[in-house]
């Protein structure tokens, strides 16, 4: 098959705390719980139009083709200081020592490890291929409970303390955001339906991968969770997430249940957050959860190279349905990994959720 063409980049703009549980938060009867959230949900709203007008006249710098790709990062943290201009005050740049400021450091240290798996495992050097520098801002905005990846860089709120912490703390968030540069630059999957979904679980993905290889976890050492330790002691739950048992992550009096499915037979069909992006990437980080444990060893190695492989191997479409991604995983797997476990281990994920793969 020859692969599809990539017509450029499309930047979006990703949050990591999807709008459905802040809608449900701002609806809380307790003001201090609620406002924050609506707050959050007019910000987004705001950055979100503002990346669509500004999109079309914004171009990443390309690398020449003859500069040597570079093989360690380029970070810069910056410091909004509660304020929305980005990217704010610099505070931390590429070799500094690390700052008095626990949230630069936890940035500077995610960011690294993405960009460190993506090249010592998988031979790519940044999100985009070609050293691409990573800048990240932090404590954006007052108890703004998100994080985002707006098509050109990194930023984190410091949550409102109440039903969210700073988001700087778990290494699988910052993985994740940044991820969806990964797929921008790649697949450039677009962030509606079953390819939101995807681009999403992708996201999920790489952030669990990021997570694990940063800890030394085999994939049953793995929590499988995403944005452990972001919830606030009161909150009933332990995750955003869980890649494990989709569906599982919270159940909240505030909050509500988690509403991810595990399968194709609970799939949601809805006009919100994009198709329901957010909540239907539970399918194929099922999937993916189980290909990795059944295989063992560390998910990165195996797994994770499959899915990598799909994602940069030109032949993903960008409206891509679970199930073309599905038989795009299958031939992966063989091509890598020849008629082998691998090959019969995603044939199994995928029926185990109900998707296809042929």
């Amino acid at each position: 098959m020859q692969p599809r063409p990539n017509h450029g980049s499309q930047p979006v703009f990703c949050t990591i705390v999807p709008p459905h549980l802040l809608d449900k938060l701002s609806q809380a009867d307790d003001p201090v719980l609620a406002e924050p959230a609506r707050r959050t949900l007019e910000a987004d709203g705001a950055r979100r139009h503002h990346r669509r007008v500004t999109a079309l006249a914004r171009t990443p710098g390309a690398r020449a083709s003859s500069d040597p790709v570079p093989a360690k990062p380029h970070r810069t943290l910056y410091d909004c200081r509660h304020g929305t201009d980005l990217p704010g005050v610099k505070a931390r740049d590429e070799g500094d020592e690390p700052t008095g400021d626990a949230s630069v450091n936890r940035a500077y240290a995610g960011l690294g490890a993405t960009f460190d798996l993506l090249l010592t495992e998988y031979g790519r050097s940044s999100i985009d291929g070609k050293g691409l520098p990573l800048i990240g801002s932090v404590h954006y905005d007052e108890k703004y409970n998100n994080a985002f990846f707006d098509g050109e860089q990194m930023v984190f709120g410091d949550g409102d303390g109440e039903i969210f912490l700073d988001f700087t703390v778990a290494i699988d968030v910052i993985a994740h955001e940044l991820a969806h540069g990964l797929t921008q630059y790649t697949a450039n999957l677009a962030y509606q339906g079953q390819s939101g979904a995807l681009n999403e679980s992708v996201s999920d993905v790489f952030g669990s991968l990021v997570k694990q290889y940063s800890l030394g976890q085999s994939a049953d050492q793995g929590d499988w969770l995403i944005g452990a330790g972001l919830l606030a002691p009161r909150v009933s739950g332990v995750a955003l997430r869980s890649m494990k048992a989709p569906g599982t992550a919270y159940d909240d009096d505030v909050l509500g249940k988690d509403p991810q499915p595990a399968s194709m037979d609970d799939y949601v069909e809805t006009d919100e957050d994009n198709g329901g992006v957010h909540i239907n990437s539970g399918i194929p980080n099922r999937a993916f959860y189980l290909l990795a444990t059944a295989l063992g060893g560390n998910a990165w190695e195996r797994a994770g190279r499959i899915w990598f492989d799909v994602l940069t191997g030109g032949e993903l479409a960008q409206d891509a349905s679970f199930r073309d991604f599905a038989m795009l995983t299958v031939a992966a797997a063989r091509h890598r990994f020849g008629e082998g476990d691998e090959a019969e281990a995603v044939l199994k994920a995928w029926s185990e959720v109900g998707v296809p793969t042929r």
